[in-house]
């Protein structure tokens, strides 16, 4: 057991404590059981998702497949459509191309968004404002998430689909996602898992080594290149997935969670209304 406060921040989350090594069948089943209710019960045939390169996008994109096949195995119709998003040229393309192999989507198809993200950096303007060139980068970032989201509303609209997304307990505790970019979606298959136990289920799905340890990055940022979650964040996964799993935590690190989940509540949030 943790601090209250962990254990109130980790029941808001939805984490599971009790899911550790030698239940990952288990919970692989359950998430892929979720997933196929959720697109029977949608009417949808379709489920639409991005994949980065990153264990998590590969994680969700293979539950995915599994839920189609075994929907179709049951006679209803279902595909899964894996869309790469690349922004110009993507550095780790080939951990891109390694995730699709190993998910083997129904559909694969690529959209770059360049041209929509610069058509509309270009085209906003305040008068008489000057955002630093951090601001401007920072900003770009935000907008690259969104047009990502963008694209793939328009593929589920085109497929009758419903977009996946890759949020899971510890992104979700620091705020670590563009809100109606990669936080919009249908449906949430790793909502509640910390990373490790993200990594977890991927391992167990029998994914590459070298992805399910890869170390994350947004790489949204072009004056940072590739920088990586825990260079944001000024903490590690580790801490943090200590921190939801009722571990002990450094005092400076336990600062840095409690003070960025403050912080970031509007994004956990139903836009407010008039009461």
């Amino acid at each position: 057991m943790g601090t209250p406060k962990q254990d109130a921040i980790a029941r808001e989350l939805g984490v599971d404590r009790q899911l550790v090594k030698g239940g990952e069948q288990a919970e692989i089943a359950r998430r892929i059981g979720f997933i196929k209710g959720v697109l029977s019960n949608s009417g949808c045939k379709s489920l639409v998702l991005g994949i980065s390169g990153g264990v998590d996008s590969l994680t969700a994109g293979r539950l995915c497949q599994l839920a189609v096949e075994q929907l179709r195995e049951e006679g209803q119709q279902a595909q899964f459509i894996a869309v790469r998003l690349p922004y110009k040229a993507q550095a780790d393309e080939s951990d891109a191309q390694a995730s699709l192999a190993f998910i083997q989507a129904d559909l694969t198809t690529t959209v770059n968004i360049a041209d929509c993200v610069e058509g509309l950096m270009a085209n906003v303007a305040i008068e008489g404002l000057q955002p630093s060139d951090g601001l401007v980068d920072f900003t770009k970032g935000n907008v690259k998430a969104r047009s990502r989201m963008v694209a793939q509303y328009a593929i589920a609209n085109f497929t009758n689909g419903l977009v996946v997304g890759t949020d899971h307990a510890a992104e979700a505790l620091m705020g670590f996602f563009t809100k109606f970019g990669d936080g919009a979606c249908d449906l949430a298959p790793l909502s509640g898992l910390c990373k490790s136990q993200v990594r977890m289920l991927a391992a167990a799905l029998g994914a590459p080594h070298n992805l399910v340890f890869k170390a994350p990055t947004a790489d949204l940022e072009e004056l940072v290149p590739g920088k990586l979650d825990e260079e944001s964040y000024g903490c590690t996964y580790e801490e943090i997935d200590n921190y939801l799993l009722g571990n002990s935590v450094p005092a400076a690190a336990t600062e840095i969670i409690e003070r960025a989940f403050a912080k970031t509540a509007h994004k956990r949030a139903l836009p407010r209304v008039p009461e």
